[in-house]
């Protein structure tokens, strides 16, 4: 059986990394397999020791040494890069007989999805057996504005690179319950959420993020977030039988 890729997608400081290494975690706790691949050529620690390291092909420093640039011209162009290395490291990937690979992209989202060679990377290095875990920010989502800043990125993202997506709130431990509460309640009532946001402030932003939560509910974009905490194991099984559900129509795969 193929093994199935999981990118693991969110605006920096949402938590990819951490949570890239608690369900690696929790899949080996449940006799699974699985192969961790960083595609950050600029991280200086991971929890985790990557299978896989694009930093093995591209090296930040080696970028701006060379080409005289600074940290956030590097990134660019070690984006860029990435798709000229993207057929090897695929190579290497293939080579473990493995139940999930579990894709840690970067810190800075916009370097992986909003890159012209983005599209190109996933379907070298997975093809159609795949799925995006997209990690809301708990620190953004628990305002009627700032969630349905979320809910656009998260849909840019989704229509950007054409895989079904996992809509997650990371770090749920931090939040309260009454905003965990609030949360869960607007992404899954459409007006609980426009009344909450017409509720908080009237004005120019309110009006535009409005129209926008109007244009989403149109195209069927957003849904329930599932709510995961990698501190304490909160929701990594939800996040495994979601994926199943996408690339396997809910079965298991066999140990």
């Amino acid at each position: 059986m193929a093994a199935k890729h999981m990118y693991f997608i969110g605006t920096a400081g949402s938590g990819k990394s951490t949570l890239t290494n608690a369900f690696l975690l929790w899949l080996q706790n449940q006799g699974y397999d699985g192969v961790t691949v960083n595609l950050d050529p600029g991280v200086d620690k991971l929890l985790y020791a990557p299978d896989v390291d694009v930093r093995d092909w591209i090296k930040l420093s080696e970028v701006m040494e060379e080409y005289g640039l600074g940290p956030n011209g590097a990134q660019v162009a070690a984006a860029d890069m990435m798709a000229l290395n993207i057929k090897e490291i695929a190579q290497v990937v293939e080579g473990f007989n493995t139940d999930y690979v579990l894709i840690d992209t970067p810190g800075q989202m916009e370097l992986f999805t909003f890159r012209q060679s983005s599209r190109y990377i996933i379907d070298e290095l997975s093809g159609e057996a795949a799925v995006l875990a997209y990690l809301f920010d708990p620190a953004l989502a628990k305002t009627p504005n700032g969630y349905i800043s979320s809910l656009m990125l998260a849909a840019t993202v989704h229509f950007r690179l054409q895989v079904p997506t996992l809509s997650l709130l990371s770090k749920v431990d931090v939040l309260s319950e009454i905003d965990r509460e609030k949360i869960d309640l607007w992404s899954r009532d459409y007006y609980a959420l426009y009344n909450a946001l017409i509720d908080e402030n009237v004005d120019s932003q309110t009006q535009v993020s409005a129209e926008f939560l109007q244009a989403l509910e149109t195209v069927g974009a957003g849904g329930a977030v599932v709510p995961v905490s990698a501190d304490t194991g909160e929701g990594l099984e939800d996040i495994y039988a979601l994926a199943q559900q996408i690339l396997e129509g809910g079965e298991d795969i066999e140990r």
